[in-house]
């Protein structure tokens, strides 16, 4: 997590969104930490069963899941504007290291994930 810290650090550290996660984080115990943690696998547990039953991303469901995604990341984490959203769509899918972990939930789960932002955000 430390080498993820200091690359998000370098890439996003200017940005409103950054220092509001360090200011929430500020003495983060790890049961607060693995909370979140679950919670975010919650939700994209969420996104597999859309994707496995056949919701497209442009359908209600699929919108109200992306609300779910960004209300938490909101709550818990960051202020998640649109604009935010969007960029960890493409992110999800561009790196390998988010695309593997979201791919737990199911094979082409990342994919899903950012195809329903893209439309949400459109």
């Amino acid at each position: 997590m430390k080498q993820y810290r200091e690359e998000a650090r370098r890439r996003f550290g200017d940005t409103d969104a950054y220092r509001e996660y360090e200011r929430r984080m500020a003495g983060c115990s790890d049961k607060a930490w693995d909370d979140i943690s679950d919670g975010m696998d919650t939700v994209m547990e969420g996104f597999a069963a859309l994707q496995k039953s056949g919701v497209k991303p442009d359908e209600e469901q699929a919108r109200s899941q992306v609300e779910k995604l960004k209300g938490f990341i909101t709550e818990r984490l960051y202020i998640c504007t649109d604009e935010t959203l969007a960029g960890l769509g493409q992110m999800y899918v561009a790196d390998e290291r988010f695309t593997e972990n979201i791919d737990r939930h199911g094979e082409g789960t990342a994919a899903y994930v950012s195809a329903c932002i893209k439309s949400y955000t459109a």
